[in-house]
């Protein structure tokens, strides 16, 4: 089973193999959740801020299904 992630904004630097907004293919187990995926990349949970799984926000407890897409996005500061 896979999921398609999507790293922006710094994230992609954290994961071997992954380009800015390009999708990078995931092999995932049953039941795994978004947190448990972001363990699995080796991204710390405070460098996240949004989750966006389908096109729609997601808590980290959020458990995936085959071909969902995973964006992920850190804090962003500025004005």
């Amino acid at each position: 089973m896979q999921v398609e992630v999507r790293l922006f904004s710094g994230l992609e630097e954290l994961v071997s193999g992954a380009r800015y907004g390009q999708p990078l293919y995931i092999d995932i187990s049953s039941g795994m959740t978004v947190g448990e995926l972001l363990n699995r990349l080796g991204i710390p949970l405070n460098k996240i801020f949004s989750v966006i799984l389908n096109g729609r926000h997601a808590e980290q407890n959020q458990v995936l299904e085959p071909g969902d897409r995973v964006a992920l996005f850190p804090p962003l500061a500025g004005g």
